[in-house]
């Protein structure tokens, strides 16, 4: 059963990676900018259906709505953990925006890892920025990390809490910190009990943090049964759908787990909170058919934030 959840884990993994190439083809037709994209995934891919662009233009505006919030909030004196960060722009959108945190930490499997620091390593736009944040000669770069003074990639497994936490600290995490973690269709991927552990270990490795996880939602009636039986038809099993029937029990997974405070929104909701002016601007990119489509895919993701706030960030 361990074997093949593992192969599950590392094919829906890389198939995580692959969202790249999709977030390359909306950057390429203009829902947002993202000058890095392109060193991770070669082609622009192919076409997606607007429906689909607009749910990842919600995805990115709301995660990185909360993300750049919390950065503010604490005065860039803090630290991000991106959980299954796969091919992951933020450290260079943080960057250009001067809203880097003390140090921005991005864990995944050693093999999308190592991918990720072979395109930095052979890319100068991506390697560039890393270097300037660093004070010294040498940044330590091997197969599977890479640690720098402001950025850190490491290759492990979430579901091994130990090693990940020994991994982390042996990179200079400070528990002490504001600690912003994110996880985006990751959890989904674990049962119930291994997200359980890793979110139980964030709320008690850090006193002011908050924990930010995009992922499905509603999943018991129709459409979401499709949805599952859809990724089950390309080897990928939910393992922790379970915890995705509900914005109630998305909220009650960290709730249970010692987070003082946890909120949750349907995508659509959020799509509906956006900018306006630049919601409207992106509705004229492509024509879409029937909006109906759109609401009920958006009303099968969600937005969960929990904090604890001990320093009173007021996050």
């Amino acid at each position: 059963v361990c074997h093949h959840l593992d192969n599950t884990l590392l094919s829906c993994c890389l198939g995580l990676t692959l969202l790249h190439l999709f977030f390359r083809f909306a950057t390429s037709k203009g829902y947002w900018k993202d000058p890095y994209i392109q060193y991770f995934a070669r082609s622009v891919g192919e076409r997606k259906a607007p429906e689909i662009n607009r749910g990842y233009y919600a995805r990115v505006q709301g995660v990185n709505h909360l993300l750049d919030a919390f950065i503010r909030k604490a005065e860039c004196d803090c630290q991000v953990i991106n959980l299954g960060a796969g091919l992951d722009t933020t450290f260079w959108r943080l960057k250009d925006k001067n809203l880097m945190p003390r140090k921005y930490f991005e864990v995944d499997f050693p093999t999308v890892v190592a991918r990720k620091i072979h395109n930095i390593k052979t890319k100068p736009p991506l390697s560039k920025p890393v270097i300037e944040t660093h004070s010294t000669d040498s940044l330590l770069l091997d197969a599977h990390s890479l640690d720098s003074d402001r950025y850190c990639i490491l290759g492990a497994d979430l579901r091994d809490i130990s090693n990940l936490d020994e991994k982390l600290k042996k990179f200079q995490l400070n528990p002490e910190l504001p600690t912003l973690l994110v996880s985006e269709c990751v959890l989904v991927y674990m049962t119930p009990a291994h997200s359980s552990n890793l979110v139980r270990w964030a709320a008690e490795t850090f006193h002011t943090a908050m924990f930010i996880n995009y992922e499905q939602v509603n999943m018991s009636d129709r459409f979401g049964q499709v949805m599952i039986e859809n990724l089950q038809r390309r080897q990928c099993t939910l393992a922790g759908v379970e915890v995705c029937q509900s914005l109630d029990s998305q909220k009650e997974r960290f709730l249970k787990a010692c987070w003082e405070h946890a909120d949750a929104l349907d995508m659509m909701t959020v799509y509906s909170m956006l900018p306006q002016d630049d919601v409207a601007r992106i509705e004229q990119l492509e024509f879409l058919d029937e909006r109906e489509l759109l609401q009920q895919l958006l009303q099968h993701y969600s937005i969960c934030w929990a904090t604890k706030d001990k320093l009173n960030l007021g996050t």
